[in-house]
């Protein structure tokens, strides 16, 4: 299984370059994906990853489909690629956040309490996708993966887990 960059990578900080359209159903992108799944199924807290997490400077990421809860089995996980949060909420909340690529780092940032992002899937279809929430926070979060930004670039309350 590929490895999780932690902090301090420098591609965690660089700004991921969009995938070109005839790219999306290709074996690159095909195999990159599979590795987000791989990792996302094989990580009890992982609700979320970018594909700059595995050291892939690419604008992509995937939801797990533990986002939905437990009981969602016939949920696929959701995978977005060249997204762009259209439209959002005018209300912000604090949140709780943590990151597969700062283990063991919590804190609050805030967010938009809705968020509405556009993509591709990885067929080459755009769609458009809203979510609220806990949907709505890891939208964010990862688009800021996307763009080099790391939450605890963000956060308030910062604290240490042992």
């Amino acid at each position: 299984m590929v490895e999780v960059l932690q902090k301090g990578n420098p591609i965690l900080e660089k700004i991921a370059k969009e995938i070109p359209l005839d790219a999306i159903t290709g074996p690159e992108i095909k195999n990159t994906i599979s590795q987000m799944k791989e990792i996302l199924r094989n990580t009890d807290d992982a609700l979320a990853l970018a594909a700059p997490q595995i050291g892939e400077s690419i604008r992509m990421f995937i939801i797990s489909k533990k986002i939905f809860g437990e009981c969602n089995d016939d949920k696929e996980d959701l995978i977005f690629i060249n997204p762009k949060i259209i439209k959002t909420s005018k209300n912000k909340n604090w949140a709780e956040e943590g990151c597969l690529s700062v283990r063991g780092v919590y804190g609050e940032v805030e967010r938009f309490e809705k968020a509405t992002i556009k993509a591709y899937d990885e067929e080459g279809k755009q769609f458009t996708f809203g979510g609220s929430g806990l949907l709505a926070q890891a939208f964010q979060h990862e688009t800021d993966h996307l763009d080099g930004i790391l939450f605890t670039e963000k956060t308030r309350n910062l604290r240490e887990d042992k």
